[in-house]
C-alpha cells in the first residue's frame, strides 16, 4: 500500500475524538480526586484550615473543568480544531498540580 493510500483511508475525525474522551477521563479523575480529599479532610470535624483548603480544592477543581470544557468544545467545533494554546495548557498544568497539592495537603 503507497503512503498516499493510507493518508486517504485515515479518518481525521478519530484523533480529535480520542483527545476529548481524554479530557473527559482527566476531568472524571480529578472530580473523585476532589471529593476523596474534601471527604477526608472532613471527616473528622470541620476546622478553618480544612475549611479553606476545601474551598481551594473546589476552586481549582472548577477552573480546571472550566478549561476542558472550553477544549472539549473547541474539539467538536469543527473538522479541524485549533491546537491547545500554551496559555490554556500551562493552565491546566498549573490547577492540576495545585489541586494535587492541596488535596495532599488537606490529607495529612
Amino acid at each position: 500500500m503507497s503512503e498516499g493510500a493510507a493518508t486517504a483511508e485515515r479518518d481525521p475525525g478519530l484523533q480529535p475524538e480520542r483527545t476529548r474522551l481524554a479530557w473527559r477521563r482527566t476531568t472524571l479523575s480529578g472530580t473523585v480526586s476532589a471529593v476523596l480529599a474534601v471527604k477526608t479532610a472532613l471527616h473528622g470535624g470541620p476546622s478553618p484550615a480544612t475549611l479553606i483548603g476545601c474551598a481551594l480544592c473546589c476552586a481549582l477543581w472548577l477552573g480546571f473543568l472550566s478549561l476542558a470544557h472550553h477544549r472539549i468544545r473547541t474539539l467538536t467545533s469543527s473538522d479541524t480544531p485549533a491546537a491547545l494554546t500554551s496559555r490554556h495548557a500551562t493552565a491546566a498544568v498549573l490547577c492540576t498540580v495545585a489541586m494535587a497539592v492541596c488535596g495532599a495537603a488537606l490529607v495529612f
